[in-house]
């Protein structure tokens, strides 16, 4: 009878602790903004070269505005969008190269596809190498 009331409690702990963590994980989500914005897109190439892009948009995600305008191309993974291709440049693996994305210079948490956009917003696409 002992077993089983440690058993009970210790199943009752974990499901409420999964709701916690399920409850902080929604509360922290990014949130999004509707309605129309303006978003400005830096690319900074291998060659250190730079363009600049400004999109008119009511998306509420980056990867939308960045796929609708044919800025990159990518893969879709269980992750998201793994961006390959941007502005004509493709990331080759033999050099280790990868798409970085920040927002006005810091790296963002989440993927393009999933990362919010707000009127005004800068992002950055940085040829980058591992």
């Amino acid at each position: 009878m002992k077993g089983n009331k440690k058993t009970l409690f210790a199943v009752a702990a974990l499901a409420v602790i999964a709701v916690l963590m399920l409850g902080l994980w929604y509360v922290s989500l990014p949130q999004t903004q509707a309605g129309d914005k303006t978003v400005v897109v830096e690319v900074v190439h291998s060659d250190e070269s730079t363009k600049e892009f400004t999109y008119h948009t009511s998306a509420e995600y980056l990867g939308e505005v960045l796929l609708a305008e044919q800025l990159v191309e990518g893969e879709q993974s269980t992750y998201g969008l793994f961006i390959t291709t941007v502005d004509g440049e493709t990331a080759q693996d033999s050099l280790r190269q990868w798409w970085c994305v920040t927002k006005e210079g810091q790296r963002v948490d989440t993927g393009a596809d999933t990362t919010p956009i707000a009127d005004g917003d800068r992002f950055e696409l940085t040829m980058s190498t591992y």
